[in-house]
């Protein structure tokens, strides 16, 4: 009998083992976590987790599969099992509890590890990115008034605006120009920073955190800038690939583990998906890492097939959303800084989409509070379409219904 082994507890391994037993394989399959709950969605641990009464018994509410689908379905998952050392000549993986496992396929999907940064130095400087740390920062929320956030990405915001609307005191602290600049570019955070100090949030811009101090009335963070004072600090800055495993085992890595379309890495047998995998993409024609949800699932799922000998791609566009006060902000495609903007709404009234163009195709699209445009792009973003800018900015179009056959014959690739 076979034995397949998916090492990580995220979406891209409990998709994988749920395509190995709809593809028909009937061997075993072991789920390998380091950490000791079973496999949860991670988005909601900035957001509801921190505030809504339905999560205060626990994170069941948040299983990826609940118990029983484990069990029915053949998969052995073994929590708070570290996996230390990979073998790929000999097939087999070694355990924190000295133990080792053979296998005759493995998944790698162990996602991103903390960079380091500001120290923990006690319970009042809390890193988000577990479940265990999303459960210390709820109980600390409950008491503390004056929340010091650090970073300005997705996480930091989300745990800001979360944290505002319980009626704390928020401080985010960001070194960038503008909040999420690094995922929407600049314009567009001026539009999410603006959203956040409506809210009563207070954002220091182009600040760097230089230490944090803890003394009896709260925590002090040192800043290029000055200090801040609050009750609490939660650190939602920086994160890169957990990728030691494959790099100490000979495999390829350089932003991650290096694969190519099926998550195949430079080793036999050894496959890589999810947050962790820079993986060859055949419309860019270039590899890719992402940090999604979505790019997580649908590239556990090719990577099953691969381990099975199938041979279809991972070749979708790339999802992301982010759920901010009443806000709703997504993205799909990718873009490069000579393709062209195109304002489609009002930025004034925060329902607009931005979109990209590359001479007649659009190649992206950011949107807050227009998901429709988000999902009609989506659907047609690596088709053979063709628009103009003046149609796609004019909000009589419906953008499902904007697309005609491409004028050209052929076109010039992505880069």
């Amino acid at each position: 009998m076979k034995r397949f082994v998916l090492v990580g507890g995220g979406p891209a391994a409990v998709a994988a083992a749920g395509t190995l037993r709809e593809e028909g394989f009937d061997g075993e399959i072991a789920l390998l976590t380091a950490d000791q709950e079973l496999p949860y969605e991670r988005p909601p641990l900035s957001k509801a987790f921190l505030d809504d009464p339905r999560h205060s018994d626990g994170l069941s509410a948040l299983y990826l599969r609940s118990p029983q689908w484990y069990a029915e379905h053949g998969v052995t998952v073994r929590t708070g099992t570290a996996v230390t050392r990979l073998d790929p000549a000999a097939r087999r993986l070694a355990l924190a509890d000295g133990s080792s496992l053979a296998y005759d396929a493995v998944l790698l999907a162990t996602g991103v590890r903390a960079k380091p940064g500001v120290r923990l130095i006690d319970d009042k400087v809390i890193r988000l990115r577990s479940a265990h740390d999303a459960t210390r920062l709820r109980d600390r929320l409950a008491t503390a008034t004056r929340i010091i956030v650090l970073g300005g990405g997705f996480i930091g915001c989300e745990v800001a605006a979360t944290a505002s609307r319980m009626g704390k005191t928020v401080v985010l602290v960001e070194r960038a120009s503008s909040l999420l600049e690094r995922a929407l570019g600049a314009d567009l955070g001026r539009v999410l920073t603006d959203v956040h100090r409506s809210e009563g949030v207070q954002v220091k811009l182009g600040t760097i955190v230089l230490d944090c101090v803890s003394g009896a009335d709260g925590v002090t963070v040192r800043t290029d800038r000055g200090d801040v004072e609050g009750d609490l600090v939660v650190v939602g800055a920086g994160c890169e690939p957990e990728d030691r495993l494959a790099d100490t085992a000979g495999i390829a890595t350089g932003n991650g583990i290096v694969t190519d379309e099926l998550c195949r890495t430079s080793a036999e047998a050894v496959y890589a998906a999810g947050d962790v995998a820079n993986s060859y993409h055949p419309f860019y024609r270039k590899h890719i890492r992402v940090e999604h949800h979505d790019s997580a699932h649908r590239q556990g799922a090719v990577a099953a097939r691969a381990m099975l000998g199938g041979a279809e791609p991972y070749a979708e566009p790339h999802w992301f959303w982010s759920d901010q006060y009443e806000h709703t902000i997504q993205q799909v495609g990718r873009s490069e800084p000579t393709d062209r903007l195109v304002i489609r709404g009002s930025l004034e009234d925060l329902s607009f989409s931005a979109v990209w163009l590359r001479e007649d195709r659009i190649t992206r699209i950011a949107a807050l509070n227009r998901p429709r445009d988000v999902m009609a792009v989506r659907k047609i973003l690596f088709t053979n379409h063709s628009v103009r800018a003046e149609d796609v900015a004019d909000m009589g179009n419906d953008l499902r219904r904007l697309t005609r056959p491409a004028r050209i014959v052929q076109r010039k690739e992505p880069r």
